[in-house]
């Protein structure tokens, strides 16, 4: 059994300094490897917060990826884009390929917090724990690659860095394009939750995740003067029945069990006091945790919206982006989680978790071969700290944790395939 949380190389503290973990040790020597690995791999993860890039321009993050990889005797291939890597750790020839995923993208938000890593790009953040998921991942692939060398690795074991994960349309789907799936029997990923303590591995059977959808509401008329109303088409009236009327009517359209939840988030029209605007928008998200409602929610959406600004005569154009499907985790994926869970944290690591109306479009990789996604305890190192909010951080324990459960479910994958 292994008790050790290694400070990182910079002196800094990380985030929490909590009792040490005891955690199981790994097979095949890797233990001490893992142990010398780990101050580097908290070094990668602040250079990453500190160095966050947008979704769709993670050319840097990609090329240290590439360049890690590299140096652990592997061999990455850029996608297309140059703003993603995908990597194989070839084993035994005859073994199957299992593919991990980790996002790499950040998000729009200013860093807020005062630490030695906090961002450097100016409204630019790792709010969401992917610089945590990329970082895992390599330490991942750095002792995969050792058991390689070692005749060790039952299998192939590809390692899917993907970009795009915050917007649309998703990098899952330039993966997939790129042949990230090719050949494999079962894929998974792990997703950064402050819900949970570190050493806390939150595993379901099923939807974990719920479809998420963008729409868009633009609404135009003449316009005119606000005095003379009955003369024009009054636009700030008809965008207010859009974003008060159209939630409740389309929850009137599908099962009160489906979890359909659409909000939105802007809304705006006029620049003046005494003019009705020619034109008016609003923007929000459509979440629902069944798949067959997700399948017939545009058509709703569409119907609803237009019954609720026709009596107005304002014109309508909605433009409704399919976002992706829920995350729905195959049961023989997540049995292997949890051996992986017991080998690599004992029993205790393993945590019910309950389906989140987040999206995520680890969803379409599940399309394609049967695959889960696991909640990666994190611990809540304050008390406003949640995702997607400019405080976000993590017990950097949780690098140590990731490592361990990935590996132990690479090979426990391998040789169950």
């Amino acid at each position: 059994m292994t008790s050790a949380l290694t400070a990182p190389p910079d002196g800094q503290p990380a985030s929490r300094r909590d009792a040490p973990l005891v955690t199981p040790d790994l097979p095949h020597g890797l233990e001490e490897l893992l142990q010398v690995r780990l101050p580097a791999l908290i070094a990668t993860r602040r250079h990453l917060h500190a160095n966050p890039e947008l979704s769709g321009h993670e050319f840097a993050t990609a090329a240290r990826i590439a360049a890690e990889l590299t140096r652990a005797g592997l061999q990455p291939r850029l996608l297309p884009k140059g703003n993603g890597v995908i990597c194989d750790v070839n084993g035994r020839a005859e073994g199957p390929v299992v593919a991990l995923r980790a996002d790499i993208d950040a998000l729009p938000l200013a860093d807020v917090k005062d630490v030695p890593y906090r961002s450097t790009v100016e409204g630019v953040c790792h709010a969401c724990g992917h610089d945590v998921h990329t970082t895992v991942l390599l330490g991942v692939g750095q002792l995969l690659a050792r058991l390689a060398e070692q005749d060790e690795l039952p299998g192939r074991v590809r390692l899917i860095f993907q970009p795009a994960e915050e917007i649309l349309p998703c990098g899952a789907l330039e993966v997939i394009e790129a042949g990230g799936l090719d050949d494999v029997t079962q894929i998974f990923a792990l997703h950064c939750d402050p819900n949970l303590p570190v050493g806390k591995v939150g595993l379901r059977v099923g939807p974990i995740t719920a479809a998420a959808d963008n729409v868009t509401v633009r609404l135009t008329g003449p316009g005119g003067h606000t005095a003379r109303p009955h003369l024009t088409v009054d636009l700030v009236d008809a965008l207010g029945r859009v974003v008060t009327e159209v939630p409740a009517l389309v929850n009137r359209r599908v099962p009160a069990n489906s979890g359909l939840l659409l909000v939105f988030g802007h809304a705006s029209a006029g620049t003046r006091y005494n003019v009705i605007p020619s034109e008016a928008v609003a923007s929000g998200t459509l979440r629902v945790m069944d798949r067959d409602t997700w399948d017939i929610a545009p058509k709703i959406v569409s119907q609803v919206v237009r019954d609720v600004v026709a009596p107005t005569g304002a014109t309508v154009d909605l433009d409704y982006q399919r976002g992706r499907p829920p995350v729905s985790n195959d049961s023989r994926a997540i049995q292997v989680l949890t051996t992986a869970t017991t080998a690599a944290l004992g029993q205790d690591g393993i945590a019910e978790t309950p389906q989140s109306m987040g999206g995520e479009d680890f969803s379409w990789y599940l399309e394609h071969v049967p695959g889960a996604l696991a909640r990666l305890g994190v611990g809540r190192v304050g008390p406003n700290v949640d995702l997607h909010r400019a405080s976000f951080d993590v017990d950097e324990r949780t690098i140590e944790v990731g490592v361990r459960l990935l590996v132990q479910t690479a090979l426990r994958s391998l040789t169950a395939a």
